[in-house]
């Protein structure tokens, strides 16, 4: 299987089941793109759209990706970019420089969700006097079941 130069971008709702090679399938809804690896393993790639892991660029007719898609986890271990819908290789990486960017990655993870705001505590309770618990075994659901099969 030849590896693609290029990446086609496809804007969709959901990712389809079946992913073709030189297809980058985005989804904006999900903040997920999927494309098969570029060095042609076959494998699928996923990289979340977030703050915190991959950001994506659209000019109106390509897509750049940041940073660089590092399949660690695959045999291949292909890294490349992906800028302008075009496929630029990069250097392998050593084992010790993987796991260096992975302890980087959850140290970035962990400040960031360590520094949103919590819900206040007070927002999540609800008054004793206004929560109300029907004691009745009939479920509501089957109580308006039951009154609109009788209005039909």
């Amino acid at each position: 299987m030849k590896s693609p130069q290029k990446l086609e971008p496809e804007f969709v709702d959901f990712i389809p089941s079946q992913v073709d090679d030189g297809k980058l399938y985005v989804s904006m809804q999900y903040g997920t793109v999927v494309h098969n690896c570029c060095c042609g393993c076959g494998n699928k790639v996923v990289t979340p759209l977030t703050p915190n892991d991959w950001k994506l660029t659209y000019d109106g007719e390509s897509v750049s990706i940041s940073p660089s898609i590092g399949n660690w986890s695959f045999p291949c271990q292909s890294h490349y970019w992906i800028r302008r819908s075009s496929i630029e290789w990069s250097g392998k990486w050593s084992i010790e420089k993987i796991e260096m960017g992975r302890q980087l990655d959850r140290e970035k993870k962990k400040k960031r969700y360590a520094a949103l705001p919590q819900p206040a505590v007070a927002e999540l309770l609800v008054e004793k006097q206004e929560v109300h618990v029907s004691t009745s075994s009939v479920s509501w659901w089957s109580k308006l079941k039951r009154r609109l099969q009788t209005l039909f």
